[in-house]
């Protein structure tokens, strides 16, 4: 598989790779870089065109890695920083790019930066790396500032010493001060180092939070401000100008890939102007719900806010922060406004199982790139049952529970056998760190790989034809006139994608040649809930 521009990222099918539960080779029971390496013929025969790697340098893990304590250090879990250079070697042997995740908001509390800020003083050199500051009331005993963390609980801890610093994540994930030039400095050696050693593109963790109004202005939480004090300040867009700088500078230029939580349009599109970065996320798109009007609301906007900017759009139904769509595709309600994470919720599986086989065709027709999160092939659903004990992620401690968090998507992979941990780890190795379904037998990839009709089967055929048809990927699209509640666009002269979102079967053209479809077609006739790609005169 050859990528058919230098600009792959516009076009190209982009894996996310989670490597705390994508394989285990050491048989610890935590996914590693020789587990990685170990699948990468089953990446390359499933089609996909490059790697987006979680987080995999040395961290304590108070937030899955996004914590980081040193970013030219792999994490011993994982490997070495030699077997990431060879993975990422053999990757390009087989055509497939690697993006790896920066995380420039905030550093591990166990960074040698914050350490040093630790044991400074009060205004010293070290602490204006990051946000420290007085507190309130007659002792300082009370937070700057009533900021609120994104994981529950006050945005501020107090160290002995009587000051705050400010956390918008976890306490153990100090933010970094922006407006300080040794902080952008160390960014941008940062990718320098890793596109020294081949990495192709950078994805950046919430792009859009790293600078702060230095005043700190407490606001109303109710509603979201205009401006707000640490979301979208325009001092934003000269750190990426920078590292726009860095990725040009390669003979062949390296990709910027932002996490983008914007709700306006116009302000999401700014960071994709072309000395910024080179795409984003499409969250609204992700958390859209199975409705035929509401889907097509939000591709006509998300084509509408690239072209201005002369930026690819792309598509993706499942992340590691979110309910697998499996799962959220057979709730009542199906999209990600009613919450994405939820306890027991009424889960028609056979429904969402079978919508999200439709999604995915649509998702892989649509102009610009697709990213799949790993798992998505095997149709593995939200899992919702982990035992308090188990959980790890953050969200659901600092919440006292009330939050699931976001273990459920991060359950490790299963491959082969009937019983944990299915081929995730070794014979005889330790359990996996997240417990897995006793119900996952049906769902490994040996147990799907030579079923016609399997969730693997269907990806692996739409992302070859998706390779092979020229008009697939960045470029125009063009919606048809069809049936009610039925999505049908053409890409190109002679290829068309149509999704029956209807509550009835629909007639297909007479003269079209089927190329792929979610489910099997009878007479001609396109069922509910089903996605076709089609060969049209």
């Amino acid at each position: 598989m050859t990528p058919r521009t230098t600009d792959w990222w516009r076009h190209a099918a982009i894996y996310q790779v989670y490597p705390r539960s994508f394989a285990d080779g050491n048989g610890d029971g935590i996914g590693d870089l020789a587990g990685v390496r170990s699948r990468l013929d089953y990446l390359q025969h499933l089609g996909i065109e490059a790697i987006w790697f979680s987080p995999w340098y040395l961290t304590p893990m108070a937030d899955a890695g996004y914590d980081v304590t040193d970013f030219r250090r792999i994490d011993p879990r994982f490997g070495t920083l030699a077997e990431a250079e060879k993975l990422i070697s053999e990757a390009h042997e087989r055509d497939i790019r690697i993006i790896v995740d920066v995380v420039p908001n905030h550093v591990s509390n166990e960074h040698a930066w914050f350490t040093a800020a630790l044991n400074a003083e009060p205004g010293s050199p070290e602490r204006e790396l990051f946000w420290f500051r007085e507190g309130r009331g007659d002792d300082g005993e009370l937070p700057p500032n009533a900021w609120q963390s994104i994981f529950g609980g006050s945005a501020w801890t107090r160290v002995p010493d009587g000051q705050w610093y400010l956390h918008l994540f976890a306490p153990e994930q100090p933010d970094l001060n922006w407006r300080n030039p040794l902080v952008r400095a160390e960014y941008e050696d940062i990718l320098r180092f890793w596109f020294d050693r081949g990495v192709d593109g950078i994805r950046v963790d919430s792009a859009a939070m790293c600078s702060k109004d230095p005043d700190l202005p407490d606001y109303d939480h109710s509603v979201f401000p205009d401006p707000h004090p640490y979301v979208d300040l325009d001092e934003n867009h000269d750190i990426y100008r920078g590292w726009r700088a860095v990725a040009d500078s390669y003979p062949e230029p390296r990709a910027l890939i932002g996490e983008v939580w914007l709700a306006d349009p116009d302000r999401f599109a700014q960071y994709l102007r072309a000395d910024e970065l080179h795409s984003a996320f499409n969250f609204d798109f992700l958390g859209c719900s199975w409705d035929p009007t509401a889907l097509r609301t939000v591709i006509d906007q998300t084509l509408a806010a690239h072209v201005g900017v002369g930026a690819p759009s792309t598509w993706v139904l499942s992340n590691h922060d979110v309910t697998r769509h499996v799962t959220r595709y057979g709730r009542p309600d199906t999209s990600t406004a009613a919450g994405i994470r939820q306890y027991n919720p009424v889960v028609d599986e056979d429904l969402g199982r079978r919508r999200a086989r439709a999604a995915a065709l649509l998702t892989m027709a649509l102009p610009g790139a697709v990213y799949i999160y790993q798992g998505e092939e095997l149709g593995l659903p939200e899992v919702e049952d982990i035992p308090a004990h188990r959980r790890d992620d953050p969200i659901y401690h600092r919440t006292n529970g009330e939050d699931p968090g976001r273990d459920g998507c991060r359950v490790p992979l299963p491959w082969s056998g009937t019983t944990e941990p299915y081929g995730f780890s070794p014979d005889s190795a330790a359990s996996p760190w997240l417990p897995q379904p006793a119900t996952w037998a049906r769902l490994t990839a040996a147990a799907q790989d030579a079923d016609p009709h399997s969730m693997l089967t269907l990806y692996r055929r739409a992302l070859a034809r998706r390779a092979a048809e020229p008009a697939l990927g960045d470029g125009p699209m063009q919606w048809l006139d069809y049936a009610p509640d039925v999505l049908a666009f053409t890409r190109g002269e002679s290829f068309t994608c149509i999704v029956n979102l209807s509550a009835t079967p629909v007639q297909l053209p007479d003269d079209a040649q089927v190329l792929v479809s979610s489910q099997p077609l009878s007479q001609g006739v396109l069922p509910v809930d089903t996605s076709v790609w089609l060969r049209t005169a």
